[in-house]
């Protein structure tokens, strides 16, 4: 049996509502497509049902490359080739698909920290449920783990941290996964502008400050990026 591209699209908008689709969330890593649900009516019926199963596969925005080209050739092809899509295929095409999400992961996240790597190395050398659940929740698990190293290191390996940046850290340190992914993507930026506003308050009631210097510190103060703030007290303010 084929489906016209009518009847596929109409039979699509009736069968189609959305499978959950996890997106965990990354400190400076771009969202992954996870692994796709298979529907309850994966298993094979009449050919009628099949096509229709098949159908909401393919209007599932979730379902990768691979699960879209089998798809494809399944309702081009015979009622045997449906079956075995259910049957074997449909699963086959999304372990394809989650390899190159998970492979994505590694190629394209500079920022991709030792526990996430490590993860990662786990679930390409797994099985096809390891890599789906990586997916689903490995990720996220890992990204917090690796996000609370750095958050770590910010408070104990770094003398020069300030009292806003400790205390922004603590917080997210005592928060939830999404706490220590914000500190690490704008927190600490603001944090750190805070205290660096401080410093430069210090800088400029140093008596005997040259005219050059107390100019400098009065423009900051009077209004600056954070990275203004962080270039005069680690190099403008020995210049001038």
């Amino acid at each position: 049996m084929k489906l016209t591209r009518t009847a596929l699209a109409l039979t699509a908008g009736a069968l189609a509502p959305a499978l959950l689709l996890a997106t965990p969330a990354l400190a400076a890593a771009a969202p992954v497509k996870a692994s796709v649900t298979a529907p309850a009516s994966a298993t094979p019926g009449s050919d009628t049902e099949n096509a229709f199963a098949i159908a909401k596969i393919l209007a599932d925005p979730a379902s990768g490359k691979a699960v879209i080209r089998a798809a494809n050739a399944a309702l081009s092809g015979t009622p045997e080739d449906r079956v075995a899509f259910l049957a074997t295929g449909f699963a086959k095409a999304q372990d394809e698909d989650n390899r190159v999400a998970i492979g994505r992961i590694l190629a394209t996240t500079p920022a991709t920290g030792k526990a996430v790597r490590r993860e990662i190395t786990k679930a390409l050398d797994g099985t096809p449920a390891d890599r789906a659940a990586f997916l689903k929740t490995g990720l996220a698990i890992a990204q917090d783990e690796d996000n609370r190293v750095a958050i770590g290191r910010i408070l104990f390996t770094n003398p020069a941290t300030g009292k806003a940046v400790k205390r922004e850290a603590d917080k997210a340190m005592d928060g939830t996964p999404a706490d220590r992914t914000a500190f690490l993507k704008t927190g600490l930026r603001l944090a750190q502008a805070e205290d660096d506003r401080v410093d430069v308050a210090r800088v400029l009631a140093r008596p005997g400050i040259s005219d050059a210097l107390r100019a400098e510190a009065s423009r900051l103060l009077d209004g600056s990026t954070p990275e203004e703030l962080r270039y005069f007290i680690t190099v403008g303010q020995y210049q001038l």
